[in-house]
């Protein structure tokens, strides 16, 4: 296997330690000659047990050693999320699990000597670290070389968000090595200067860098900083960060209160999505605008995995919480705009897949999309052919809600249309079947009772599961 392998995984090419690369349908991570002297200290100090038995680090198997190259085969992650696409508190968790990262190999005689965002993502219900190749040995009164990585990975993309709302997060998609400092300094209010912490880690950071932008050798220079110094930097990142807040009121945060439909209804809607997911009987299952995975937790001990995705950042927040606290370590949430689905970014733009290719990979066998084609073709003007088209691009089955053009909320909708009400004539049962039937194949339909609203189970064509 050499690093130029058709196989060789498309993130996988900026690390001269090593590469992750295919092998049939197994990925697995070679380990370059030059990072063996890390490795072997790594493994044979129990450090990487020991990041593993607490959940920190991926684990991992030892596959083949060479002289060559040494083989390791992690455990496979069902999705990859990235940090455009987590809530405030998984972008905190995630900014939380790196500095303990630091501070525990600090303590052990290493570094963690890349802090990118894109080393962390969600598995089994909390972050977890996934660069194997990612820790140094540690130079005495050395500082950290990861540190203003960090700053423009997390904790400004974390403090904008505070200022300016979790949309700040979509710049990562632009931004894939980091939030230009300068930039996070500029769109801060300029109270923050009176933050010691905010002072220190950005502004400061960000006028040294302007200061010293052609200077060679301040650019080069390697400042003396003691480990404990160095440990009040990371205990003080971590505290701020663990403090912090959203202040952001959103529209859909408390969702499920505000139902047009009753009690009863409500939990008739549950029995039938629950009765015809078990029939199913599926291994993996989405549920898109799913908000806070209510209905997805109806059959949540029956799929082993479960992926639930909403637009609304408060929303994924509530849901990453109550898994945390019920300890559902098969479902992942996530914050997913349906009308503008995460694009492939980065070099090539194949550096980080697009949804759509990840979705693909992931191929659940349901999708459930309930609550949500009236705001896909009355809010986004999408036509229903072309719905069905982006479904049926990862979905086996789907079970999807139709609310009736008399539904309050569609109602609510079209008026907003004005003048354009007209225009949506189309909105109606027989047009939703006939563009779905372009790509789907109808197995049931059937009136939510006490509703204004269909549920429907479609099989993708082609697919003869």
């Amino acid at each position: 296997m050499t690093r130029e392998s058709n196989f060789a995984h498309q993130a996988s090419f900026r690390d001269p330690s090593g590469y992750m690369f295919y092998d049939g349908a197994i990925l697995r991570r070679a380990i370059n000659p030059i990072y063996f002297p890390q490795y072997t200290k790594l493994k044979e100090t129990g450090f990487f047990a020991t990041l593993i038995d607490k959940g920190l680090l991926i684990s991992h198997e030892e596959t083949s050693v060479s002289k060559e190259q040494i083989i390791l085969t992690p455990e496979k992650i069902p999705f990859i999320t990235n940090p455009y696409e987590w809530s405030f508190e998984q972008f905190k968790h995630a900014a939380l699990h790196t500095l303990k990262l630091q501070k525990y190999a600090l303590s052990q005689g290493f570094i963690l000597k890349d802090a990118s965002a894109y080393n962390i993502t969600f598995h089994k219900g909390r972050p977890v670290f996934i660069d194997t190749l990612s820790f140094d040995f540690y130079e005495e009164n050395t500082p950290w070389r990861a540190y203003k990585q960090f700053i423009t990975h997390f904790f400004g993309p974390l403090v904008l968000a505070k200022y300016h709302g979790t949309d700040i997060f979509k710049m990562m998609q632009t931004h894939i090595d980091g939030i230009p400092v300068k930039l996070i300094a500029s769109m801060l209010p300029k109270k923050t200067k009176l933050s010691s912490t905010l002072f220190t880690n950005i502004h400061l950071l960000a006028k040294m860098e302007s200061k010293h932008k052609e200077d060679y050798k301040a650019e080069t220079k390697i400042a003396n900083l003691s480990r404990k110094a160095q440990n009040n930097i990371l205990d003080n990142l971590f505290n701020y960060i663990k403090n912090l807040k959203l202040n952001e009121a959103t529209e859909w945060g408390d969702y499920y209160t505000k139902t047009n439909y009753e009690a009863a209804a409500f939990d008739a809607k549950k029995e039938l999505i629950k009765e015809w997911t078990t029939a199913l009987n599926p291994q993996k299952l989405i549920d898109v605008g799913g908000n806070d995975g209510t209905f997805a937790r109806t059959v949540l001990d029956k799929v082993p995995h479960v992926i639930v995705t909403d637009i609304d950042s408060n929303s994924v927040d509530h849901n990453y919480r109550q898994l945390q606290k019920n300890k559902e370590t098969n479902m992942l949430p996530f914050v997913c705009d349906v009308l503008q689905p995460a694009p492939g970014v980065g070099f090539n733009n194949t550096e980080r897949a697009s949804l759509i290719e990840r979705l693909k990979e992931y191929a659940p066998d349901v999708t459930l999309a309930l609550a949500l084609i009236h705001h896909i073709t009355l809010s986004g003007n999408v036509p229903f052919e072309k719905s069905a088209e982006f479904f049926a691009t990862f979905s086996k089955h789907l079970i999807i809600e139709f609310p009736k053009r008399d539904d309050s909320w569609a109602e609510s909708l079209l008026v907003r249309k004005r003048e354009f009400i007209n225009h949506f004539d189309f909105y109606n049962e027989t047009n939703f079947e006939a563009g779905f039937q372009q790509y789907f194949t109808l197995e049931k339909k059937e009136t939510v009772a006490g509703t204004k609203r269909v549920l429907y189970l479609f099989k993708t064509k082609g697919y003869g599961g």
